[in-house]
């Protein structure tokens, strides 16, 4: 007696789960770092050290030129407020700055949006060179560096990405906005803000911190773009949406 097979059906491939990307970055984070890794690389690599302090003084900041006769300067006071924060010293300068960019500025970029992120950096890295300026007034000191910005970025990130309490987990950049007070009455970030001036104020002592670079550290910018970020973020803050509410009496499952 012959055997009848039945045909097999095929059967489909599981689908696999989705990949989790291991830097989920703004488009707006992306695009900075690339940029600055870019200015760097051409700065490195094609440039000679003659071309290079040639680049920092027609670039970077220098309060001198802001107590010399417009007739006796070309143009670079005009654009060295912003050009500044693109410029590094150092690969290690860059990576530094880059990590924290990266661990700060994507949650303020994914709140506020590519555009408002773009006219806060500019503002910020004005405000950091302005308290630079007034500290080191007439000085040949050349500032370079994105420190300034980011500090700028902390500052906003205090105000909503340290929440007080909360019941329910949410994502960072949907956290409410806090006030100025609200902030000072959390302990996370009073504590976050506290060391953040101190390892400041040890800088401009003399004494180095991680990530030391070698190079003198111009504390006073990191100081100027913090308190611009933190006082002035709700100018460019915008509502985050609006969740559906939970009842108290829902049961909340953690895992």
């Amino acid at each position: 007696m012959d055997d009848t097979n039945e045909p097999h059906q095929p059967t489909e491939p599981a689908a696999k789960p989705p990949r989790t990307p291991i830097f989920n970055l703004p488009g707006a984070i992306v695009a900075t770092i690339g940029l600055l890794a870019a200015i760097y690389a051409v700065q490195a690599i094609f440039l000679t050290e003659s071309g290079v302090d040639m680049l920092f003084f027609d670039f970077g900041f220098i309060p001198l030129r802001y107590i010399t006769p417009l007739a006796e300067q070309g143009p670079q006071l005009f654009w060295t407020p912003l050009t500044y924060s693109l410029l590094h010293g150092n690969i290690e300068h860059i990576l530094f700055n880059g990590l924290w960019l990266m661990a700060f500025g994507a949650p303020v970029a994914r709140r506020i949006g590519w555009v408002r992120y773009t006219v806060f950096w500019v503002l910020a890295a004005v405000a950091s060179a302005a308290l630079h300026a007034v500290l080191n007034w007439g000085q040949a000191t050349v500032l370079i560096g994105a420190s300034g910005v980011v500090s700028a970025l902390m500052g906003a990130a205090c105000r909503f990405a340290f929440p007080s309490e909360r019941r329910v987990a949410l994502p960072t950049h949907l956290n409410p906005r806090l006030s100025i007070a609200e902030t000072f009455r959390s302990r996370t970030v009073v504590m976050f803000m506290l060391f953040w001036f101190v390892g400041n104020i040890l800088i401009a002592v003399g004494i180095p911190l991680i990530g030391d670079t070698g190079a003198p550290i111009a504390w006073d910018a990191h100081i100027g773009g913090f308190l611009f970020g933190f006082v002035l973020f709700s100018l460019f803050d915008r509502p985050p949406p609006e969740l559906p509410s939970i009842s108290e009496d829902a049961d909340i499952l953690q895992s």
